[in-house]
């Protein structure tokens, strides 16, 4: 498993790499389309961070039912009669073992059961809110064709400049590729 593939583990794209991005957003882009992208990037925020706060809740709520329903069903099962002992048709008789000590709701399996229902919903909720917040960014980008077109055309030009470097380095033959990571 890569260390790309949970975000809090992903590396920044470097001070190199960050100040030529900063140098196209300040050369290529007007005031409105840097206002444009700063308004995307809040919305893709804010919907990512209310996803993954309401996925979270929502495992929580799941853990507790799923709890509640488990304790329901061992207090039935305990309540129930249950047989003590099994004939045979020789006239043998064996004893039957009691389950309940093996089946009852223990500690240690709440905590996996929030453990486990709170990690799906933080991952289902994140993702979900990482998914509407890029729809809502891009129709706020989509908004203005002319300033989606200079955006565009911004991060075409930002993405050539990154792989020129890119072959440079390759080229120097250097161990250190800073601008790939």
């Amino acid at each position: 498993m890569s260390s790309d593939s949970l975000a809090a583990l992903r590396k920044s794209a470097g001070p190199e790499l960050t100040k030529l991005a900063e140098e196209h957003l300040k050369h290529d882009l007007r005031q409105s389309d840097r206002d444009a992208l700063q308004s995307a990037a809040s919305k893709l925020s804010t919907h990512a961070t209310i996803g993954t706060i309401v996925g979270l809740g929502l495992g929580f709520f799941l853990a507790a039912r799923i709890r509640a329903s488990r304790t329901r069903m061992f207090n039935v099962f305990k309540a129930m009669e249950k047989p003590t002992q099994v004939s045979f048709a020789d006239g043998r008789t064996e004893a039957l073992p009691d389950l309940a000590p093996f089946i009852k709701p223990s500690p240690l399996g709440d905590i996996f059961t929030y453990m486990f229902f709170g990690a799906g919903g933080l991952f289902i909720g994140g993702e979900t809110g990482l998914l509407t917040g890029t729809l809502s960014a891009n129709r706020t980008i989509a908004s203005d064709p002319e300033s989606k077109k200079r955006i565009e055309n911004a991060f075409r030009r930002f993405r050539a400049e990154v792989l020129r470097k890119q072959a440079e380095e390759l080229e120097k033959g250097t161990e250190n590729l800073d601008i790939l990571s």
